[in-house]
């Protein structure tokens, strides 16, 4: 015979359940957007083999180039359609020869070290026509002037550039800054010191420049030296 319970003995209870969130639950990624895989976004990657396509890894290369604002790498190619860097490199150049032997009005060039569909220099009157509807579209003089002072001499203050120019050219940087032609650089110096420009990649684009060392040499265009003397001496005259 079992024995009673005992009356002021209460049934044993279930501990209470923790309510809060598992940790892991709170735990967010703090991967920033941007550097997220597709998968990570959310978004469905695109299967295809490009060997499907009629015209292959050429005309893909080609669809692409059409479609890009800003000139791009040739690994940013090689990895999106998952090609040979060396595949992706000779078709480029292929491209580019071909189209600069025809008569098309565009070109394929490579500038800033990537890769973009021109128009040919031969068609700026229609381009710029159609584009500006009548309005300035080229640099002055002493745009070019202070331009050429600030890519050969960058890193360079205004006050330097002034110095070499002889004149003030607060108002032709700014609208070299506003043109995308120039920009304040960062370098290492003491606090305080003088913003210092330097030129762009819309620079070398439209320089037709691949980098800064394909800049002409001054030598043949200088003064011979007997000329700069004299004139250094009537500077100081």
């Amino acid at each position: 015979m079992s024995e009673p319970q005992n009356e002021g003995q209460s049934e044993p209870q279930d501990e209470p359940r923790d309510e809060s969130p598992d940790e892991s639950d709170e735990v967010q990624d703090a991967t920033p957007p941007e550097e997220q895989t597709p998968e990570e976004q959310g978004v469905e990657q695109v299967a295809f083999d490009i060997n499907d396509f009629p015209g292959g890894a050429r005309s893909a290369i080609e669809a692409v180039l059409m479609v890009i604002d800003e000139p791009v790498e040739e690994t940013v190619l090689a990895s999106a359609l998952e090609l040979p860097m060396e595949d992706v490199i000779s078709i480029l150049e292929t491209l580019a020869s071909e189209y600069a032997d025809s008569d098309r009005g565009f070109m394929l060039r490579r500038l800033g070290g990537r890769w973009r569909i021109y128009s040919k220099p031969a068609y700026a009157p229609v381009v710029e026509k159609f584009l500006m509807g009548g309005q300035q579209a080229r640099l002055t003089q002493a745009s070019l002037e202070t331009l050429a002072v600030v890519a050969y001499r960058q890193p360079i203050s205004r006050a330097r550039v002034s110095a070499v120019r002889g004149v003030n050219v607060d108002g032709v940087v700014r609208t070299l800054v506003s043109r995308g032609l120039i920009e304040e650089v960062i370098v290492d110096g003491e606090p305080g010191q003088a913003a210092l420009y330097g030129t762009t990649d819309l620079f070398l684009q439209r320089m037709g420049l691949d980098s800064l060392d394909d800049l002409p040499p001054l030598a043949p265009y200088l003064p011979p030296a007997d000329v700069i003397e004299e004139l250094a001496s009537e500077g100081h005259a």
